[in-house]
């Protein structure tokens, strides 16, 4: 059948099944890209890709749906009220958490819980590191912008607009990281489940976030379930260099 002979409905579910084959295509491209040069370079790469992709679809949009652009981004959006950006924002990290979520059931309601954490830990290996090239871009960090560099990147990572997290035990060598509000184990807890053991994928998450922000730095856990911990935090981490 001809597409142009579909409902307006099923028209619109291809639309949105054009996005998703978009996004995948997106995200095989960066992979062959980071297993052939390595993460650095996929990432200087990726950012002269996403920035021009990004650019000729969202005008290629405003065309086809009359929108006005500012600056490169829609002139709705940056018209909205700062409380409105702000819920937009956390909304996204949100959604960000819950495709997460999705994905981990999707494989442990398949193939079990142990093949869902072994994907789940390979996952976190590539997204931490990528997630912090991403950061540095923002925020300007240099090659070894050190702790204080770490911390800044702390409050740019998805989670810190869907978790509470903190600061403690500073000193010039290092610093302690914790989650005190974990969306996940808060939910599991509501529900009167065991805290998901997370240990194995965290060390990999925080420790390959840490190095690619910094090389010197290293990280030691402090606690992560399976692992008790007090009603203050549900996973707490030490940032260090070691001295010469």
């Amino acid at each position: 059948m001809d597409t142009k002979q579909l409902t307006k409905k099923e028209k619109i579910r291809l639309i949105f099944d054009y996005f998703q084959r978009t996004m995948v295509h997106h995200a095989m491209w960066y992979a062959e890209v980071r297993d052939l040069f390595g993460v650095e370079k996929a990432g200087v790469i990726l950012e002269k890709a996403s920035a021009l992709s990004t650019k000729i679809q969202l005008k290629r949009l405003s065309r086809t749906l009359g929108f006005e652009l500012e600056d490169d981004y829609p002139q709705a959006l940056l018209e909205l009220e700062d409380d409105k950006i702000d819920a937009l924002k956390e909304a996204v990290a949100i959604n960000w958490l819950a495709n997460d979520g999705v994905w981990f059931q999707a494989v442990e309601f398949t193939e079990g819980m142990l093949e869902a954490k072994a994907c789940n830990d390979a996952a976190w290996s590539h997204f931490s590191p990528y997630e912090a090239i991403r950061i540095k871009k923002i925020l300007g960090l240099g090659e070894f912008p050190g702790l204080d560099g770490l911390k800044k990147a702390f409050n740019y990572r998805i989670y810190a607009d869907v978790n509470k997290q903190s600061f403690g035990n500073e000193t010039e060598d290092s610093f302690d990281f914790y989650m005190n509000e974990c969306r996940v184990q808060i939910a599991r807890k509501k529900k009167g489940l065991d805290d998901y053991p997370c240990k194995s994928g965290g060390i990999i998450e925080y420790s390959t976030f840490a190095e690619t922000i910094d090389k010197r730095i290293k990280t030691k856990v402090i606690g992560c379930p399976p692992d008790k911990h007090p009603e203050e935090w549900f996973c707490a981490w030490r940032f260090y260099i070691e001295k010469n």
